[in-house]
């Protein structure tokens, strides 16, 4: 499975901080759920690549 191979399952995602100081992010689709932390620097790091994934989505839509 590669990044462009498309699933037809639907998932949540939530996004928030923990009362530890850790940022996570909460997937859960088809009864499975993911908790998924990382310290700030971490999550502003995925921040700027799902920002720099947004900016080449949208140089290749036109």
């Amino acid at each position: 499975m590669s990044i462009n191979t498309e699933r037809d399952i639907q998932a949540n995602l939530q996004i928030g901080p923990t009362d530890h100081g850790m940022v996570r992010l909460f997937i859960e689709a088809d009864g499975v759920e993911i908790p998924m932390d990382f310290e700030p620097e971490e999550a502003e790091e995925i921040a700027d690549e799902i920002r720099a994934a947004a900016e080449a989505a949208r140089a290749v839509q036109g």
